[in-house]
């Protein structure tokens, strides 16, 4: 259960100046969106406490912090490549020097490396003509990275250069990094407002429906699952075993089941499944490849982990580096059918790296707009310490302590899983 200060967005101080936006339709400081809109725990929540928990509602304010004419902004994109990176810069330099009048913005290089001067890579001046015609590529303009960077000496960068606000693009590390940074501007009585936006093919933000990048990653697999159906149905015993992204979080496995409907068991970091044995992954494979000739199966990067033995080294983000489910699946499917002199035709794909560095889709390119148009808005009126996501169809602002306080995940007993099963009709392997 979420508190009323839970949801609080942080302002830089009081908004004097009039927003030199030309609409009709401010967005009031009071307009809210409920989180839980379910009837029940919404009707509970103001018998007993008179209000429910709610997100601000994002959007042009009719008064800003910033004078635009003295403002400076920064763009830094940060983790894995991700569809839609360019989109968001793009969106983001355009709101910024056409609505607002601000004039310089800068790209900083290679993620939060760029902070530190040490790295030697600078800042890219940003303007309309050097983002005109990158939406139509894939990854980012700006360069990207992983790790931990000195948060004061990134600080130090952004006051040393009168940046007044910080756009961080990315996912979960990314984010952490944001909050870091906001405590120690905070700690240093700076005006520098950061302000997040959700970048993550995983599509595992809390208080997040969609990141950007998750519904383009969605479609290029689905495409992967289709060609490797195809590939199973053409050989004998055929086994199309699709290995996708989803570290954490299964979504990406899930829908894309969902959405080719030729996928016939789907494994998912959230769902521990049994290898061996009777009624195990490999016996009721056996079956089907008895009773059907072919197989798909499609798991995601974080599935069957305790299948690894040993302590887990780190990547540079901090992350858990996971064993390679994909092909620990691939060598023990090959060696079960072998002892049993059972013929099969294994085809094993992993498309991670091609899905991820794709430009967006129509779908996402749109959404991407409005995520950096929201998060200028955000910025502009002095918001800090926060990110701008969608949530039950309204674009939010929500702070950053709360979106990374837990990745957002399947539940194993949730609806979408049942959905999943009922389309595949996989058995639980436990």
């Amino acid at each position: 259960m979420l508190n009323d200060n839970d949801t609080v967005v942080a302002g830089l101080g009081e908004c004097r100046v009039d927003s030199p936006l030309k609409i009709r339709r401010f967005i009031d400081e009071g307009e809210r969106v409920i989180v839980d809109v379910e009837y029940g725990r919404v009707d509970t929540s103001f018998r007993d406490r008179g209000a429910a928990p709610s997100f601000e509602n994002a959007g042009p304010r009719r008064k800003i912090f910033f004078e635009p004419s003295a403002t400076k902004a920064a763009i830094v994109t940060c983790g894995g490549l991700c569809p839609g990176l360019n989109n968001v810069i793009r969106a983001l330099v355009m709101e910024l020097f056409y609505q607002y009048g601000v004039r310089t913005v800068y790209g900083v290089r290679y993620g939060y490396e760029g902070l530190i001067p040490s790295y030697g890579h600078g800042f890219l001046e940003l303007h309309p003509d050097t983002v005109d015609e990158i939406h139509a590529k894939g990854g980012t303009m700006l360069g990207s990275s992983r790790g931990d960077q000195s948060v004061s000496g990134m600080v130090d960068t952004l006051e040393k250069n009168d940046i007044s606000m910080l756009f961080t693009v990315g996912g979960d590390g990314t984010l952490r990094g944001a909050k870091d940074l906001c405590e120690e501007i905070a700690r240093r009585g700076l005006k520098i407002a950061v302000v997040g936006i959700p970048k993550t093919i995983d599509n595992d933000i809390s208080f997040v429906d969609r990141t950007f990048g998750f519904e383009t990653a969605v479609a290029e697999a689905t495409k992967v699952l289709v060609s490797a159906h195809e590939e199973a149905r053409g050989a004998r015993n055929g086994i199309g075993l699709v290995r996708v992204m989803g570290r954490d979080s299964g979504f990406i496995a899930a829908y894309t089941a969902l959405a080719s409907n030729v996928v016939n068991y789907v494994l998912l970091p959230e769902v521990p499944f049994r290898l061996r044995g009777e009624g195990g992954l490999l016996d009721h494979l056996q079956r089907r490849l008895v009773a059907k000739r072919h197989a798909v199966i499609l798991v995601a990067e974080g599935a069957g982990q305790e299948y690894f033995e040993g302590e887990k080294a780190r990547d540079a983000s901090g992350n858990v580096k996971h064993g390679d489910i994909g092909v620990l699946l691939r060598d023990e499917i090959t060696a079960h059918f072998k002892k049993l002199d059972f013929h099969v035709n294994l085809k094993y794909i992993d498309p991670s790296y091609i899905i991820r560095s794709i430009p967006a889709s129509p779908d996402d390119a749109v959404y991407c707009i409005m995520l950096a148009q929201n998060a200028v808005h955000g910025a502009m009126a002095g918001k800090t310490g926060m990110l701008v996501g969608r949530w039950n169809n309204y674009f939010t602002f929500i702070p950053l302590h709360l979106a990374v306080q837990k990745r957002k995940k399947v539940e194993p007993d949730g609806y979408l899983w049942s959905i999943v099963k009922g389309a595949t009709g996989q058995p639980d392997f436990a």
